[in-house]
């Protein structure tokens, strides 16, 4: 999978703008449940104050602060004057100053709150007059009395929690500043309406950055697709017929289409949640520390199960991933032959046949597509079921912590927010999960394509001219199929001279077509060596070689378009007059013409829309525009009728005349008048020479003669042979 990567390209460049985005994000989606925290604890619960330390504190009730100032640091954060009026705050630090009156408003507090009873008979206090607060009392009792009492207090409040005291130190402050003049409802609301407000500003940027980094990694996974799908498609043309019946079509098609489709889609997904699960996941540890709960070991109690979970379902669906692939190129194989072959199908009547063998692939796709998609699918109760129970245990825990003063509500609701963040940035790796195992079995096979080498390609130093005749020359060449250890072709030597047509017939499977496709190159000899013009046809590169060859398959291609661009596949730039030359020579004007759009008429994908002659005579046409120095013509006489092939090959000998022509055939008229026939037995020359010779040399050659010609032809072709002589 990391092999895959480097084909972003230049586009990796923006992967760190893109992880500085998430780490944005991740910030703003860890502080919004401080903010409900805040607006809990503090807006609802402590109305709207965040701190005790307030600006302004009487003298009277400052005086009652320094009483259980235990530290004696609280008039180093305010400045009072004894003789009469308000402390104010002077502290830069207001969180050291909320410190140092942490406690003594916390006890003032609660004395002037609490029931005075208890003080009066444990404390040492008398009986207190009404109206009289505790503390009151303690100002006005003798230094002696008051120390002692102050003493016992202190050892009362010694147990209590520090969020204990600080709610109470805080219901302090707001009695202050409600004795002070102050609108409680109004600095309420304006706290939650502020912390509402950057709540607000953090959801708006988090949504921006959401869709700024979605847009990236969108277009970098489309960047990715269309580099990925252009380097297998030059890899796939650079291929010899080697490498294509190694990989076979359906199966390039697929790996160019559906395996990319792939990766593409986990691209999108590491970039959008890989790289964000673990910013996230950190950076909510980091804030369930800070909380201070003591409820650390639930979410690794929850992260330890999840990876349980996903190591079980791997090792379960890992096997079918690698094998559905398989079984995709599997029915695209099916699928496209089936359509191929239509025809032959429905001539067969074996429709029945081919639906069940598409049937049977279809089926065995779909039930492993179902067993993968079953297990992932347990998944999500699974963590339904794990997030539920973590809910509760933090409920339990927490509730129990509220009650022993350790912890506040809203602390427990920010825990509890934290720790769906932290699973899930886990859940989220979980879900790439499920898509990488598949996604990784897509990139080795793109990989094993792009990293195939072709057995076919040109030297370092290959020439790009040295083509002048087209003297074609064999010598000693013998041929096999990939790693077979027996030849298709034995020590085959001959040559085909400029201006002479050479022809080549022989039995079904002797080797024909097999010896011209190492003209232009489409495998390359196993032993011996192809020249022309005496420079062997390995030391040229293959563009030039093959601009130099005008080839007719055996089997007519045509690609959609118009006539027109067909024909132009030989020569681009090729005239309306040069088109209409080579189209009366190969016997396709009467056609064309019968056309309403004649030259710009449409041509299906595969020539579909015309017969099989007509297909043959454009194949050829297109050969003739080429104007090459060498013609191959691989069996492309044989759907065209006698008259046909006559007319046509009257016209080409006018056409060719300098050129080397080699023709492949079935039919001994097609090759009568050959100035060189080449007869093939099982990959070796059986006889060389003309019509009237091989009738007197070549055994094989009269047979196959016998079987096609009347005996009034083959006298006639013996006597001049004799005449010859």
């Amino acid at each position: 999978m990391i092999k895959i990567l480097k084909h972003l390209g230049k586009s990796i460049v923006w992967v760190p703008v893109i992880i500085a985005l998430l780490v944005v994000q991740a910030i703003c989606d860890l502080a919004l449940p401080q903010y409900t925290s805040d607006i809990v604890d503090v807006g609802i619960q402590q109305g709207g104050i965040e701190n005790a330390a307030i600006d302004e504190i009487r003298g009277e009730q400052f005086e009652k602060l320094l009483m259980f100032d235990k530290s004696g640091v609280l008039t180093e954060y305010y400045s009072y004057d004894a003789d009469g009026g308000n402390a104010s705050l002077i502290a830069e630090n207001s969180e050291d100053a909320d410190e140092a009156i942490l406690y003594p408003a916390a006890v003032v507090y609660a004395l002037e709150n609490a029931d005075l009873s208890q003080f009066s008979a444990e404390g040492g206090m008398p009986a207190l007059p009404d109206g009289m607060t505790v503390t009151d009392a303690l100002l006005s009792m003798p230094e002696p009395q008051r120390e002692a009492i102050i003493e016992n207090i202190n050892s009362q409040f010694d147990g209590y929690s520090d969020i204990m005291l600080s709610q109470m130190a805080i219901g302090f402050a707001k009695d202050e500043l409600a004795a002070q003049g102050n609108d409680m409802t109004e600095i309420q609301m304006k706290y939650i309406l502020k912390t509402g407000a950057k709540m607000l500003a953090m959801a708006l940027l988090v949504m921006t950055v959401t869709i700024i980094v979605g847009f990236i990694a969108a277009q970098l996974a489309a960047l990715f697709g269309m580099n990925v799908r252009e380097k297998i498609f030059r890899k796939v043309v650079s291929f010899s017929n080697s490498e294509m019946d190694k990989f076979s079509t359906a199966s390039l098609i697929t790996r160019s289409t559906n395996d990319i489709q792939q990766v593409q889609m986990v691209i999108v997904m590491i970039l959008r949640m890989v790289l964000y699960a673990p910013i996230l996941g950190i950076g909510g540890i980091i804030k369930v520390v800070k909380t201070g709960t003591g409820m650390g070991w639930i979410i690794v109690l929850a992260v330890a199960v999840i990876i349980a979970l996903v190591i079980v379902l791997m090792i379960v669906a890992m096997p079918k991933f690698k094998i559905m692939q398989n079984l995709v190129d599997r029915l695209n194989l099916v699928t496209r032959e089936i359509l191929t072959g239509l025809p032959v199908i429905r001539a067969f009547s074996r429709e029945k046949y081919e639906e069940e063998r598409f049937d049977t692939a279809n089926k065995n796709l779909m039930k492993t597509q179902l067993f993968t998609n079953r297990v992932m699918t347990v998944m999500m109760p699974f963590m339904t079921l794990i997030m539920n129970g973590i809910s509760v245990l933090i409920v339990w825990f927490g509730a129990k912590g509220i009650d022993n003063g350790e912890m506040q509500v809203g602390d427990m609701m920010a825990f509890l927010t934290y720790t769906m963040q932290i699973v899930m940035s886990f859940l989220m790796l979980t879900m790439i999960s499920i898509m990488l195992p598949r996604a990784a079995v897509s990139a080795n096979r793109i990989n094993e394509v792009l990293e195939t080498e072709a057995s076919v390609a040109d030297k370092e130093n290959a020439s790009s001219e040295g083509i002048t005749d087209g003297k074609v020359v064999f010598d000693d060449v013998s041929f096999s199929y990939g790693d077979s250890e027996e030849n298709v072709l034995h020590h085959i030597s001959f040559t085909a001279n400029p201006g002479e047509t050479t022809a080549f017939i022989g039995s079904t499977g002797s080797g024909k077509s097999t010896l011209i496709n190492l003209i232009p190159r489409f495998f390359d000899v196993t032993e011996g060596k192809i020249t022309i013009d005496g420079t062997d046809i390995r030391d040229f590169t293959q563009h030039y070689l093959r601009e130099n060859i005008g080839l007719v398959p055996q089997k007519g291609v045509l690609f959609s378009g118009t006539i027109s661009s067909n024909l132009r596949f030989g020569d681009e730039n090729a005239s309306d007059e040069q088109l209409e030359e080579a189209a009366s020579i190969a016997q396709s004007t009467d056609f064309i013409e019968a056309k309403p759009e004649k030259y710009e008429s449409p041509i299906s994908q595969g020539g579909t829309n015309v017969s099989g002659g007509q297909k043959q005579r454009l194949s050829i046409a297109r050969a003739i525009v080429k104007k090459p120095k060498i013609y191959i013509f691989d069996d492309s006489f044989s759907a065209l009728d006698y008259k046909t092939d006559a007319a046509l090959r009257k016209a080409l000998n006018e056409q060719v005349a300098g050129s080397t022509v080699l023709i492949v055939a079935q039919r001994i008229s097609t090759i009568l008048h050959a100035d060189k026939i080449i007869v093939l037995d099982e990959g070796k020359i059986a006889g060389i020479g003309t019509h009237e010779e091989l009738l007197e040399t070549c055994e094989i050659y009269e047979q196959i003669a016998s079987s096609q010609l009347s005996e009034e032809e083959l006298k006639r072709g013996k006597n001049s042979g004799k005449e010859a002589e």
